[in-house]
């Protein structure tokens, strides 16, 4: 009975919400158009004034007078109303902007905007839709504001307009999210980033769950990036909790001069990775106003984190034809898992990242817990897997060279190490030992990953394994054997049930990364389809991501996590990186449960309309959500858990099974967010299906494919998605666009070209001495770069290029340099206006990239280190192909290995797609000292300039 009137009190609070919202669009006079982009292009900035006028007067600027925040959480749903009021105090029209920064889980569900007391109400419409009325609104003379908004870390809302004189403007904007349960709590966190302080500021957060809350906590106002909170952290003293069983109310009202306190805090906070991302800005040349402004606004990101009690074999609450099955068992002993950590070791892991990665990885190894295994697998231009008894050995001669090149053709596989006390003390030197150089083979390391779990499973026994036990033998796989090409429409043999030795450890793979790849496989679907073919089957491992820092490929990373069963977290370059590496591990540091699989009777649900159901694992701390559609004929839901856990004081798993009844209630006598959760999660998890595709495997049927259910389901129930474009349409009022401002205006073009991570300028395997050999750009003189690249000599420029890692001191010659061609960047950065010359087309070279770090610009030649030689070849800056008098030489390293002509590199199509480490074991010299290559003298090869 208790349960009933806390769900009608439920009940009485959404309809006061939606009642609200009704009195403010009973308003409406007027209609615009609301939906999502990602990446559109920006539009003029312009206004909406109807007259402007001049004045020596100064101009009061637009005042922000409130900002009320209210959260209702109702099993786990948010739905968080944030309502700003501006006032403009001046007697001229001027140009306001409203800026949310929403959790990167939210949809946006609607947003209401009041302008000299007219309200506009948003309709989420598809993306070319939408697109389509704000250009013929445009073009019909019509206001217009078309708003964009940022897809990947975070959902940034921004909309700039104007404000009449003497008026006042209200936004209200609203949006929706599920709470993930993470490190057992559930993670509820807003943004407060008004922009300025605000005289009226409130937060009301309400919670009202089925089951007596447990946990609530609310820690001190954070910065956004930092980890999750946990119970030893510094609790706000400023919010007010009232706490009664399945209800919690949450309020918090910070004054003026508490908002100066947050705001210093938060910039002390930030200064660490602002430094960080000015140096990734230089690198990429990528421009940042939205966090360049002030920071005066900014208080920090408010958190409040709850925990329910929850019955021991789950929960299912069905409500209004839909239901939610909550299941997060407890009392589980862990699964014994077999651990591979794939780490990234390339130059650019140089200096806190890789001191960074050693730090995290010393906690992580001592939290594996006992009856794990492990393996150790490094990767830079080469794969390493490591050998536990390589700790009591002397430590190799530290290798300061910025690339290094691979001497073995093959990689020994390293049968898995108990996670004994001693072994794990080896494994930590080993860490320690680690260097940062050379290029990033991801292809390599992720198939020699996969291997190892297959092979080192199948050599596990319980009480036989030992670390280097010479009766195991070891096994090797060509290097070369992971550039196999493999095509799209090959798939892996059919899964089968898991036998007793598979089942025995629960494969996982920790991948991290801060880089593209650049050596050996470099196109991603090729390097998702190998992994495909390879990890399948009982023992697929589940693969996690981590990119560290801006570089990485976040796309390519995530696509191959969600492909294995996993997720990518990216880690920010920032002082406490080790601390967010060391959490990420927490969350899947425990494995509880194995092949878990929901089953509901199909006269009682509708199977067409259930969210995800089976799942490769369940970790401590975590919980599994499934919703669905109820059969109207139903009486009762019974459902069925099936899975494997771990055996009490054994090795191996055993079968879990837990059946769930619960009833269909026959009444509608009270309202819960069941359906709209069915709808969040199912478009959740259909772009999640959407992004683990490979273009090659895109539905012929558009209409039967992930992102168009997404999209329907999206316009629906008007969640604001990345299938959707945010336009305003604003009818009737003046003959200018409002400001469209996009958050998203990173210019980056791959491989090399402006704006490529700085992972593609370590992608070769030349020594330091190439990047001395070409002038270490903090001793070049501006003189001696091609014009016009830039022409300034200011100290900005040498202030951007002493801000470049690696630049403690101009005279540290040590340490690995960028090249020249980063120093055009940075010159680039300093002079926008000044037109920038691509290396590559200097030298008619596009078709060629890999060649962009060995070009030497001053030289016009290409420095390449061979045999320890370094050859300085030169280049053609016109259309003359260079020729070996009397004809081609015969060569006997050619590309493909077999004997070959020696030609000019553009003569040579079969080097337009090779890697620098095969360039360097084919370069020739023709003619008079121009670079060339070893080319396969075959048809379509030779004399076939590009």
């Amino acid at each position: 009975m208790k349960t009933r009137w806390i769900f009608v009190l439920v009940c009485l609070c959404t309809w006061m919400v939606a009642a609200k919202a009704a009195a403010v669009s009973t308003q409406t006079q007027d209609t615009m158009v609301v939906a999502k982009s990602e990446n559109d292009h920006t539009e003029p900035s312009t206004t909406l004034s109807k007259e402007e006028t001049s004045t020596a007067e100064p101009v009061p600027p637009v005042k922000l007078t409130e900002m009320e925040v209210t959260s209702n959480i109702a099993l786990r749903y948010a739905h968080t109303a944030v309502v700003t009021r501006v006032r403009n105090p001046a007697k001229r029209a001027q140009e306001t902007t409203f800026k949310i920064l929403l959790p990167e889980t939210a949809f946006i569900s609607g947003f209401i905007m009041t302008l000299d007391g007219k309200s506009y109400k948003a309709y989420v419409k598809e993306k070319e839709e939408a697109k389509n009325i704000y250009n013929q609104a445009v073009a019909s003379g019509a206001g217009a504001a078309h708003i964009a908004a940022k897809a990947r870390d975070s959902n940034q809302f921004t909309v700039t307009v104007n404000v009449e004189p003497n008026t006042e403007a209200v936004f209200n904007l609203t949006y929706e999210e599920l709470l993930v349960r993470r490190n057992g709590v559930y993670n509820h966190a807003i943004n407060l980033h008004p922009g300025s302080l605000v005289p009226n500021l409130s937060v009301t957060v309400n919670i009202h769950e089925s089951q007596k809350i447990t946990v609530l906590r609310v820690p001190e106002v954070r910065t956004g990036n930092e980890i999750d909170a946990t119970a030893e952290d510094t609790q706000n003293s400023k919010a007010v909790i009232h706490h009664d069983d399945r209800v919690a109310t949450v309020t918090f009202k910070p004054d003026l001069e508490e908002q100066k306190r947050l705001i210093g805090i938060y910039m002390e906070k930030s200064k660490e990775s602002q430094a960080n991302m000015e140096r990734n800005l230089i690198y990429n040349r990528v421009e940042e106003p939205e966090e360049q402004e002030s920071k005066d606004g900014i208080l920090g990101q408010f958190v409040v984190q709850y925990d329910v009690d929850r019955p021991k074999n789950g929960e299912i609450i069905v409500n209004n034809g839909y239901f939610v099955h909550f299941f997060a068992p407890a009392d589980l002993p862990p699964l014994n898992k077999h651990v591979v950590f794939v780490l990234d070791t390339s130059g650019s892991m140089s200096d806190r990242k890789i001191v960074q990665l050693q730090e995290a990885m010393q906690t992580i190894l001592s939290d594996l817990n006992k009856g794990d295994y492990f393996n150790i697998v490094e990767f830079d231009s080469s794969v390493t897997v490591h050998e536990l008894k390589e700790a009591d050995e002397e430590p190799k001669v530290p290798d300061y060279r910025y690339f290094r090149m691979s001497n073995t053709p093959k990689v020994k596989l390293v049968p898995p190490s108990l996670a004994t006390p001693e072994n794990i003390a080896k494994a930590k030197v080993i860490v320690n030992r680690l260097q940062a150089a050379g290029g990033t083979n991801i292809a390599q390391a992720l198939d020699i990953a996969v291997q190892i779990v297959k092979k080192g499973l199948s050599n596990v026994t319980t009480d036989n394994i030992v670390e280097n036990n010479p009766d195991i033998q070891s096994d090797t796989v060509s290097a070369n054997e992971t550039e196999t090409t493999i095509l799209p429409t090959e798939q892996p043999p059919t899964e089968t049930k898991p036998d007793n030795e598979a089942i025995n450890l629960e494969p996982i793979i920790i991948f991290l990364t801060d880089g593209d790849p650049t050596v050996g496989e470099t196109n991603p679907t090729r390097i998702i389809n190998r992994l495909t073919e390879k990890n399948y089957g009982a023992n697929k491992a589940t693969i996690f991501s981590l990119a560290f820092g801006q570089d990485a490929d976040r796309k390519f990373l995530r696509k191959i996590s969600l492909r294995n069963d996993g997720f990518m977290r990216h880690i920010y370059e920032a002082a406490d990186a080790a601390q967010q590496l060391r959490d990420f591990y927490r969350q899947v540091s425990s494995p509880l449960l194995a092949h878990v699989k929901f089953v509901y009777p199909p006269d009682q649900v509708k199977n067409d309309m259930i969210t995800k159901h089976s799942f490769r694992t369940y970790y401590e701390g975590s919980e599994v959500v499934v919703a669905g559609r109820v059969d109207d004929s139903a009486a009762e839901i019974t459902s069925q858990v099936h899975a494997f856990c771990g055996n009490e004081g054994e090795s191996g798993k055993i079968p879990y099974d837990v059946t769930l009844k619960a009833p269909v209630p026959q009444t509608k006598n009270y309202y819960l967010p069941l359906e709209r959760l069915w709808a969040y999660l199912t478009v959740k998890q259909l772009l999640d299906e959407k992004d683990a595709q490979l273009d090659t495997e895109q539905s012929k049927d558009k209409e039967k494919s992930p992102e168009k259910k997404a999209l329907n389901i999206a316009l629906k129930y008007e969640l604001v998605t990345p299938l959707t474009s945010l336009v305003v349409v604003k009818p009737n009022a003046t003959k200018d666009a409002v400001n469209a401002e996009s958050v998203d205006k990173v210019d980056s073009v791959q491989n090399g070209f402006p704006g490529a991570p700085l992972s593609a300028l370590y992608s070769s395997s030349l020594p330091l001495a190439h990047y001395q050999g070409s002038v270490p750009i903090a001793q070049a003189s501006f003189e001696s770069f091609p014009q016009p690249a830039f022409s300034s000599k200011t100290a900005v420029d040498r202030m951007l290029i002493a801000s470049l890692p690696g630049f403690d001191t101009p005279d540290d010659m040590a340490r690995p340099r960028p090249t020249q061609y980063a120093y055009m960047q940075v010159a680039q950065v300093a002079h926008p206006t000044t037109p920038f010359i691509d290396p590559l087309q200097r030298y008619h070279l596009e078709a060629y990239p890999w060649a962009l770090t060995l070009i030497n610009i001053t030289t016009d030649s290409l420095l390449v280190e061979v045999n320890g030689t370094t050859l300085n070849m030169k280049l053609s800056t016109d259309n003359t192909i260079p020729k070996s008098p009397g004809g081609d030489p015969v060569c006997n390293n050619a590309i493909d290995n077999t004997t070959g002509v020696c030609v000019y590199l553009l003569n040579c199509v079969a080097a337009q797609s090779i890697t620098v480490e095969k360039y360097v074991h084919s370069a020739c010299v023709v003619d008079t000292g121009y670079a060339g290559v070893c080319c396969p003298n075959v048809p379509d090869n030779v004399n076939k300039p590009v």
